[in-house]
């Protein structure tokens, strides 16, 4: 899929964006995020959350490095922050939740992107000119991929 930009002015509305391409994925999609800290990966990651119907409370896996979130289809969000090798990665299940057939959404991609399927959605978030703004851009995927809204 082309890359396409969004431009949003709150958490709300960056959590509304998300809980919109929710809508749009497949069991078995990986999520790659791309952005410094405090952009709104884990805001982001929480409208996912909601657009996938699970009620749990998305909090950052920072120390945990993942967690599982139950739903229809299961999310699994990594925090790949403190990964600095392969040894690392591997010890954190990674490839392992490839094959369970849920979302696998991962901050901190910049750290494993060699790893990373070839049809992996890529998010990258950075400020806008304002406090509250962000300009996400969505690209990567499966080929004929609706966008969301």
């Amino acid at each position: 899929m082309e890359p396409k930009t969004y431009k949003t002015k709150s958490v709300q509305e960056t959590y509304s964006l998300a809980e919109s391409f929710a809508k749009t994925l497949k069991k078995g999609d990986v999520i790659a995020f791309f952005g410094s800290l405090g952009m709104g990966k884990t805001a982001f990651i929480r409208g996912l959350a909601k657009g996938l119907d699970i009620s749990e409370n998305v909090s950052s896996p920072t120390y945990a490095l993942v967690h599982e979130y139950s739903g229809e289809i299961p999310l699994y969000h990594f925090d790949m922050y403190r990964v600095s090798g392969w040894d690392d990665l591997y010890s954190t299940g990674f490839f392992d939740y490839l094959e369970m057939g849920g979302i696998v959404a991962v901050e901190w991609s910049e750290n494993i992107e060699n790893a990373l399927p070839e049809e992996s959605y890529r998010i990258e978030i950075r400020k806008g000119e304002d406090e509250d703004e962000r300009i996400i851009t969505i690209g990567g995927g499966r080929e004929n991929d609706n966008t969301c809204a």
